[in-house]
């Protein structure tokens, strides 16, 4: 029987979406969340803390061919607990490494990381050669852990993938822990027919995918030929680039509702953080075939797909 793939965050908006289509394509699959809800069926469950040795062991107790880490403690969550956030995004994921490394044999590790870590405020440009310099715990703690599989992936133990996720669209309504979380709220505002008051300006922009392309991009990255990877082995996804503006009018070109249900009420520190994005080059995630939604009216269609699906 083949080892399976391990995906942890398996109840998350991301990680549900990724399990089903592993488990469409026949592959085994063991889920590991805090709690059983939302894993689709099909999948071996661990529910549990990832912090918890017992709860690593028990998702490892068959061996892995791979792992998607997903798991985390994000961005605002994060900073108000940096504990937390040390416990899981720190000290958890790399012993999970060490753990996988040991239970597999050169498993392939897909790292969930984030544009987080090129800190705040960005260049003119973003490219491939950007430092890292996050100013946020959320964005140090990813770094660090880029690093992480880095190493491990020099010293032969893994084959490893980091990818840094730009805003993906649309996630669940209700909180959380995100601080760029009023994107995809828009959507739920305008889909509902509502009015939706915007803490960003309409100029504002921003770096997206859609779920279901960020999906397609960490099954890619499951096969992916590890000579085509820079040698830090992590890529910036490619994203859309637009405004705020912009992605309101299609939003409400799509619901059939009129743009000026969006009005907008810029919180200067939040646009700094989250909607001020330049342009971005992602040369080796090119090179590598990974991908974006190809325009704005793809992304915006697969977005209200994912809410009508109730992924």
């Amino acid at each position: 029987m083949p080892m399976p793939i391990i995906v942890t965050g398996a109840g998350g908006f991301v990680g549900r979406h990724i399990v089903a289509r592993l488990i469409a394509q026949g592959q085994p699959v063991v889920a590991v969340d805090k709690a059983a809800a939302g894993i689709p069926l099909g999948a071996r469950v661990v529910a549990g803390d990832l912090g918890d040795a017992d709860v690593r062991a028990a998702a490892l107790s068959q061996g892995c061919a791979a792992v998607i880490h997903l798991a985390t403690v994000p961005g605002g969550a994060a900073e108000a607990d940096p504990v937390a956030s040390r416990r899981i995004n720190v000290d958890a994921m790399y012993d999970l490494l060490l753990e996988a490394a040991a239970a597999g044999t050169k498993p392939r590790f897909i790292y969930a990381s984030s544009i987080a870590v090129l800190g705040d405020p960005l260049p003119p440009m973003v490219d491939d050669a950007t430092p890292l310099v996050p100013r946020m715990i959320y964005g140090g703690h990813k770094a660090m852990m880029e690093h992480a599989v880095a190493m491990f992936t020099a010293r032969g133990a893994i084959e490893g993938v980091s990818l840094r996720l730009p805003g993906i669209l649309a996630r669940p309504r209700g909180p959380s822990g995100m601080k760029s979380a009023f994107m995809s709220n828009l959507f739920h505002a305008l889909k509902a027919g509502q009015t939706f008051v915007c803490p960003v300006s309409a100029a504002g922009t921003i770096w997206a995918e859609s779920l279901a392309c960020v999906a397609d991009n960490f099954i890619h990255a499951l096969a992916v030929d590890p000579a085509l990877l820079p040698r830090a082995r992590a890529v910036t996804l490619p994203a859309l680039r637009v405004t705020m503006g912009d992605l309101a009018g299609e939003v409400a070109r799509q619901c059939r509702v009129s743009p000026d249900q969006v009005s907008y009420e810029p919180d200067a520190a939040l646009e700094a953080g989250f909607a001020a994005q330049p342009p971005l080059t992602t040369s080796a995630a090119d090179h590598a075939g990974f991908v974006h939604d190809g325009n704005l009216a793809n992304l915006v269609s697969s977005a209200l797909k994912t809410l009508d699906e109730g992924m």
